[in-house]
């Protein structure tokens, strides 16, 4: 969906993770957007093969979810929406999502490169990338298919996003390796609350 449609942001708004119905994440985006909320649907392109031809599609990056930023406060319209499952959190509590987390995946999607879901990491080569509109953006190093990639987390929804990169784009970061957390996976929070 759109990345840019902005409400009237305020101090208090934050990003949230938004459950939704799988499939449906486009048309939820465009209701909240509708009802002025600023939504960011990250999307990869995705080929499908019948046996008389190949499409190109796009997908979620994050299938079943949409990122949001809102007032917490003021979220009780956003919950009612059709599609809208839960808001993200942890045990009963909402949990905002960091910006730069958020902006990180809207620099890999804005960069063209090519891009996947992935696997959530959390161990590996801490890496910071020195190319392009990428310079800056950090995230984990990984060999997959004898090709390099970058990936980049939503440590809230334990997901991630890999993108193919050249290795003399990225150079590593001070400490070379992440230390495992102990936390437990995040639990949905309800919608209305």
């Amino acid at each position: 969906m759109n990345s840019g449609s902005v409400s009237c942001p305020t101090t208090r708004s934050s990003w949230f993770a938004l459950q939704v119905w799988s499939r449906k994440e486009g048309i939820v985006a465009s209701h909240l957007e509708g009802q002025g909320f600023e939504c960011f649907l990250p999307k990869y392109k995705s080929e499908r093969r019948w046996s008389d031809r190949v499409k190109e599609l796009d997908q979620p990056l994050f299938p079943g979810y949409l990122f949001c930023r809102f007032d917490f406060e003021n979220r009780r319209s956003l919950v009612m929406t059709p599609g809208v499952l839960q808001i993200v959190g942890f045990g009963k509590k909402a949990t905002p999502i960091a910006d730069s987390e958020v902006e990180s995946i809207r620099l890999a999607v804005s960069s063209g490169l090519p891009r996947q879901p992935w696997p959530f990491l959390e161990a590996g080569m801490r890496v910071r990338l020195n190319h392009g509109n990428l310079r800056g953006l950090q995230g984990i190093l990984v060999n997959f298919k004898g090709s390099h990639r970058v990936v980049l987390s939503v440590t809230l929804l334990q997901r991630s996003v890999a993108l193919e990169v050249d290795l003399d784009w990225v150079r590593p970061l001070e400490a070379s390796h992440v230390q495992k957390k102990t936390c437990s996976l995040p639990l949905p929070v309800p919608a209305v609350g």
